[in-house]
């Protein structure tokens, strides 16, 4: 099939070509010393000889999306901060474990290659990924005509990551005793968004760009926060103190992903009068008129990460994390788990 009859049916390979060449500088600022090459290759490669300087390399890699935020992004025409999600969704379910991201790769749908949004969504990637000190090793746009609209598209992607076969942290280093470091979430993140433009946009029918007092801002501005990327901080954090486990709070809700990385004969207990949630929590349920069971089981409630660690890191690592910006506090504890429980729970009331 001839160029011509391609784009005949609504392929434009001149507009991918030129996608390509808008986005080459913001792939080149997320370069780490071990990729090898550019942009425009078939595959990325990236030099794995670095591995030699461990006792037992072991590769993690994760997959993921951000959902139905990418209707948000295109609804109010701002593309270059889903990428951040993306990356944050990938970057820091690896190192929960213990690992470092060491590339990403992207995935783009959409039904018309527009070469500036293109350029836009990989430029969020790119900064995501220099966050993260991931190197953007290489992604595709895919044009999608009959299948997606014009200015509908997804992303997607994928992340490697190493740690040492001896430093893996989860649920068989967590013991009793251990505390529980939350690190605040910078809003909704990029879960449970099927719910909140349900509620919000669909049966409130509010406009994004009305301005909600609460918010300090509009509703479309806030929904659109990007996700935080914890992974270099929670790296820093592993190298400086003791830490046992990590839970990503993503789609699921706190107790839910905290309760993954506990034993079964132990319990997380999180006590909510520890921090405050977000305005746009209670008022995603007071809209909603969703129980606090069911928002709790769904958003992540102002937390985006848990660090599970014994009581003399707490300290040092909130220091730690104070320095660079994230804010942190010492939510709960691990004690022995009653019959009937789950892995965590909640108590207490919000301030």
């Amino acid at each position: 099939m001839s160029q011509s009859a391609y784009a005949q049916v609504g392929v434009d390979i001149q507009a991918g070509e030129r996608a390509v060449e808008l986005m080459k500088a913001h792939v080149a600022a997320t370069k780490r010393p071990e990729v090898v090459g550019g942009l425009g290759g078939f595959a990325g490669l990236f030099d794995a000889s670095a591995l030699k300087t461990y006792r037992q390399p072991i590769l993690a890699t994760s997959t993921d999306g951000v959902g139905t935020k990418v209707a948000i992004a295109s609804a109010m025409d701002i593309h270059d901060t889903i990428g951040f999600d993306l990356v944050g969704m990938l970057v820091d379910d690896l190192v929960v474990v213990g690992a470092e991201p060491l590339f990403v790769t992207d995935y783009i749908a959409c039904g018309k290659v527009k070469p500036e949004r293109i350029a836009s969504i990989v430029s969020g990637i790119a900064a995501g990924c220099v966050q993260a000190g991931a190197a953007l090793l290489g992604g595709e746009t895919a044009e999608h005509p009959g299948l997606l609209g014009e200015d509908e598209y997804d992303v997607a992607g994928a992340t490697t990551g190493v740690v040492e076969s001896d430093e893996i942290l989860g649920s068989h280093r967590v013991r009793a005793g251990d505390r529980l470091l939350c690190l605040a979430s910078s809003g909704l993140h990029s879960n449970g968004y099927s719910l909140v433009r349900h509620v919000l946009l669909e049966k409130a029918k509010i406009p994004l760009e009305a301005h909600i007092e609460d918010f300090g801002r509009t509703l479309g501005e806030e929904l659109l926060t990007p996700t935080m990327v914890y992974a270099k901080h929670c790296l820093d954090l592993i190298r400086t103190v003791e830490v046992h486990a990590m839970s990503h709070i993503t789609g699921g809700g706190l107790a839910n992903n905290l309760g993954r990385v506990i034993p079964e004969n132990l319990v997380a207990r999180i006590d909510r009068a520890t921090w405050t949630p977000a305005p746009v929590f209670s008022f995603v349920a007071d809209v909603g008129g969703i129980s606090q069971p069911d928002i709790e089981e769904t958003l992540n409630m102002g937390v985006g990460m848990v660090i599970i660690c014994p009581e003399s890191s707490i300290e040092p690592g909130l220091a730690l994390l104070n320095s660079q910006g994230i804010a942190a506090w010492d939510g709960g504890v691990v004690t022995t788990r009653n019959s009937g429980e789950p892995g965590a729970v909640l108590s207490g009331i919000h301030p």
